[in-house]
């Protein structure tokens, strides 16, 4: 009876302590981009008043239930995500527990080799929360932080040299080579890929029936340029992301600081300009260009499939769980964002599936390889091998 009491207390641990962390990861989620510190405040706040929240008002879960969603001062509303998130981290938390110390306990009691299983099950509760915390700063702000990705690498790297399970090795020398490798693998795979669909749909042309107006311009000196025509704006670092991108104008009439031109075709680069008139050609530094503005009939911008972020996101995930996980990783991210995109074209809500960036693709896939990954490609593998 005490060993079952006891075995209870354990499992509702795992799942709370997760709870708990996921409140924390609200903060990070709330805080890492807009550059707010963690840890000051030190507690959490209204984002409405900024009334800081005691620590009897912010239970995980509960308090969120029992204030039924609302501040205790000020009355205003509290998203539901912040309870889904804290929820969300206390399953994956406790699936995570189940599954390690089940692979290690006998008979299904996970006491006897705590000291084996507990370091492998605190590595992947730390996986689990870098890719939660990028999934929903990469939902709001369509950005990974270096601080989850190269960070996060950094921390797998190290938790692979101290638990060599992670790479389904023996000792911590090959865990942390295995583990580098595969981190390697994750940058070097997914930047291929990126760069490769660059060349490939690296285009997006706009044509349009009647000119409009086509402008660089930059209100703020401490912010970056933003490029704008017809009902279409972009910020700078949306568009040219290496030096290489450009975009092309076909330009009715062209001004160029003081300069005029007719029917040009402009190329814009991250750092020059190009005007093109018959087979003269014109070179500016952007560093001297303070007013740039056209008559366009056709613009052609440069465009991401995904960006740096997901291939540095990816290596975070291959030092953590191996070169098998992060070449899974890449073909179940692909299938799962495609099966979204279906259901959101079918239920007329294709702008949706739009607004969802590649980095939570990525975390689901790695979380099934987690959870379900060698057993899905053993049993794939048994069902197409040549009999």
């Amino acid at each position: 009876m005490r060993f079952q009491i006891l075995n209870t207390l354990l499992h509702l641990l795992a799942f709370y302590m997760g709870a708990g962390i996921g409140s924390f990861l609200n903060v990070v989620i709330y805080r890492l981009p807009l550059g707010i510190s963690v840890n000051n405040p030190r507690r959490s706040f209204c984002p409405s008043c900024k009334y800081q929240i005691p620590m009897w008002q912010n239970i995980p879960l509960l308090s969120w239930l029992l204030l039924r969603g609302k501040c205790a001062n000020c009355g205003g509303g509290i998203s539901i995500r912040y309870f889904l998130v804290e929820l969300l981290t206390g399953v994956m938390f406790y699936m995570v527990f189940l599954k390690i110390s089940g692979e290690y306990a006998a008979g299904g009691n996970p006491w006897p080799m705590i000291q084996a299983w507990g370091p492998h099950v605190l590595c992947l509760w730390v996986f689990m929360s870098l890719l939660i915390s990028g999934t929903f700063i990469d939902i709001d702000h369509f950005i990974l932080p270096h601080t989850i990705t190269i960070g996060g690498a950094v921390v797998g790297v190290l938790c692979s040299w101290w638990v060599p399970a992670l790479m389904a090795e023996t000792t911590h020398t090959r865990g942390l080579l295995i583990s580098l490798a595969s981190a390697a693998l994750g940058l070097g795979g997914l930047w291929m890929v990126v760069e490769l669909g660059k060349l490939a749909f690296g285009r997006k042309k706009f044509v349009f029936a009647q000119e409009v107006s086509w402008e660089v311009a930059q209100p703020n000196d401490e912010e970056p340029p933003i490029v704008s025509f017809g009902e279409h704006k972009y910020d700078w670092a949306d568009l040219f992301m290496r030096a290489t991108d450009r975009m092309v104008v076909s330009c009715n009439s062209l001004q160029v600081n003081d300069r005029t031109f007719g029917a040009v075709t402009a190329e814009l680069w991250m750092e020059k300009l190009k005007v093109r008139e018959g087979t003269n050609l014109d070179e500016f530094a952007l560093e001297g260009v303070t007013n740039l503005k056209a008559k366009v009939s056709q613009v052609v911008i440069p465009r991401e499939a995904m960006g740096f972020g997901d291939v540095l996101f990816l290596m975070m995930i291959g030092a953590f769980t191996g070169w098998q996980s992060v070449l899974f990783t890449i073909l179940a991210a692909s299938v799962i964002g495609t099966v979204f995109a279906m259901i959101h074209r079918l239920t007329g809500k294709a702008e949706w599936g739009a607004k969802i960036p590649f980095g939570p693709y990525l975390a689901m896939g790695a979380a099934i390889w987690v959870f379900y990954g060698p057993q899905f490609v053993e049993w794939y593998v048994s069902k197409t091998m040549w009999r």
